[in-house]
């Protein structure tokens, strides 16, 4: 019913994630970045930004680009993990945290520490401390409360495949223990653990 177009990334992982929680049919077609098949004008008729991931389903004949973006879409379409009365917005909120801050952020992060370290210490030290800024924001948020809209959401769905690479990021998850509480409890779950390693098996979920 469903062709998700991916890659083993945090944002190609989220809509995985959500297709397994959901439990609906759907078909994973690899596109590797590092070969530039991003490129390929076949995706590029669906995802026209080029980037991962992208879906076409077949039963409305729309495909959607941007993970926030088929995050919705298909929580929409089956109304689920949307937040339920009042944890709608919140579930907004932090969706768009992640869209707007988290994912950006760490992404340079991965860039200027993981990939090009040493060639810009006031980038690596820059993105570093928002990063860090940004756990922290998140630890706050998770105080008291299971998940980041107060039940299982999409939100939580697109902030865990960012948080999974904290290695990445030089981030000791032990310093901010309701996130590590959190990050845990989700890594536990069957359908992450098996959208975690679609389209391939790079490596087991890193734990703390």
């Amino acid at each position: 019913m469903i062709d998700l177009y991916t890659w083993t990334t945090p944002n190609g992982r989220k809509v995985s994630i959500l297709l397994e929680e959901l439990g609906v049919p759907y078909t994973p077609h690899t596109i590797d970045i590092g070969k530039n098949e991003q490129f390929a004008p076949d995706f590029l008729a669906i995802s026209p930004n080029n980037k991962i991931p992208a879906i076409f389903d077949h039963e409305t004949g729309r495909s959607v680009m941007e993970s926030g973006a088929i995050l919705m879409y298909l929580a929409t379409k089956y109304n689920r993990f949307l937040g339920t009365g009042d944890n709608y917005w919140p579930m907004m909120e932090w969706l768009m945290w992640q869209m707007g801050g988290l994912g950006p952020m760490l992404g340079q992060v991965h860039h200027f520490v993981k990939y090009n370290k040493g060639v810009s210490d006031y980038s690596a030290d820059r993105f570093s401390t928002e990063a860090s800024r940004l756990y922290s924001v998140l630890n706050k948020r998770l105080e008291g409360r299971d998940y980041v809209a107060n039940e299982y959401t999409i939100a939580d769905m697109a902030i865990w495949p960012w948080v999974s690479r904290f290695e990445w990021q030089e981030i000791d998850l032990n310093q901010y223990p309701n996130v590590l509480r959190w990050y845990t409890s989700i890594a536990q779950r069957p359908a992450v653990q098996r959208g975690y390693h679609v389209p391939s098996f790079v490596s087991e979920i890193p734990m703390p």
